[in-house]
């Protein structure tokens, strides 16, 4: 079947029955239409799905009979329970997708990291041209440790979130691109590497490991999940398989969204960690722990709760969310 070709001939049919199902008051005959149109429309999404399982124009007819049927049997989806599914199925299944692609993106990040402090510290005059010696030792002793106490705790928590969360979705949204990601993740590493030298040149590397361990466990590994989500959109751009580049991009990419979706709700959760926990007099294998704690619930939720819902065919598809929440808009 040339399925542009029969796009372009049943189109307006479609788009008739589109306005009708989203109609909120209905003469007898726009009821007629309704019916008949809805089952011509079914037809149409039995042929284009038995030519292609899963398209873009099968997946926006779909939607729409979904609408036209719900004004003719006044059985609307509980949005609730549209809204349950997305967080117990559609988000941990696309999660658990990208799992590996996370964990290669953390162990990259690591030994950029690494490579870099190493570099530094082993090369005479390396750590010098970071700043006069005085700027050096208060950044070590006294800068980094005020970074978390410094600011009120409410503001220093919303600042967190949001700019973690902004970066955490523009991987998401530009990983398309196949350099913004990799550019990213190696910037943010090599940071990382920069801090724990200067800390190790002044005799406080203890303490970059003990300020970072409470909230950045989790905070990395967002960002990490979110460097996968954008990695595995470019992925499905460049090797689409058996499917069009398009037909890959658009479902992948509306799957892996999803994630985004997550990401600022285990970011909000690791900068209140940060906000709350890192700042305090604790011991600090109480303030570790809870960002322990914090982190494995995020990897049960991904490894455990979604690899259950992978293995039972849930892709991360925001298809089913759409369907429920669209029970408001047709009513």
């Amino acid at each position: 079947m040339d399925l542009d070709a029969y796009t372009e001939v049943h189109r307006d049919r479609w788009q008739e029955l589109d306005r009708l199902a989203r109609t909120r008051h209905a003469s007898g005959a726009d009821v007629d239409r309704l019916v008949s149109g809805y089952q011509a429309a079914a037809t149409d999404l039995s042929r284009i799905r038995g030519a292609a399982p899963r398209t873009a124009v099968g997946d926006r007819l779909s939607l729409t009979l979904f609408r036209a049927r719900l004004r003719f049997t006044g059985a609307p989806v509980d949005p609730l329970a549209a809204l349950t599914s997305f967080f117990v199925l559609q988000l941990p299944a696309a999660l658990y997708r990208i799992r590996w692609v996370a964990i290669w993106v953390a162990a990259a990040t690591a030994a950029i990291a690494a490579i870099t402090a190493v570099w530094i510290t082993t090369t005479p005059g390396a750590v010098d041209t970071f700043g006069t010696p005085e700027a050096l030792r208060q950044y070590a002793t006294r800068d980094f440790q005020a970074y978390y106490s410094d600011h009120g705790l409410g503001a220093f928590t919303a600042q967190v979130w949001t700019n973690n969360a902004y970066i955490a979705a523009t991987m998401v949204a530009f990983g398309i691109t196949g350099l913004f990601v990799p550019f990213s993740i190696g910037q943010n590493a090599i940071s990382l590497g920069v801090s724990a030298a200067v800390l190790h040149d002044q005799g406080r590397l203890g303490d970059f490991f003990l300020y970072i361990a409470p909230h950045g466990q989790l905070e990395l590994y967002s960002i990490f999940l979110a460097a996968a989500a954008g990695l595995m959109i470019f992925w499905s751009w460049v090797a689409p398989g058996a499917r069009t580049r398009g037909q890959a991009l658009a479902e992948d990419g509306r799957a892996l969204i999803t994630i985004a979706v997550g990401l600022a709700l285990t970011l909000l959760l690791s900068g209140l960690v940060e906000g709350t926990v890192t700042r305090q007099d604790w011991p600090w294998p109480v303030k570790i722990g809870i960002g322990t704690v914090a982190l494995a619930a995020v990897l049960w939720y991904q490894w455990g709760l979604g690899g259950r819902a992978y293995r039972a065919g849930q892709r991360g598809d925001l298809e089913e969310f759409e369907r429920g929440t669209s029970a408001l808009v047709a009513d």
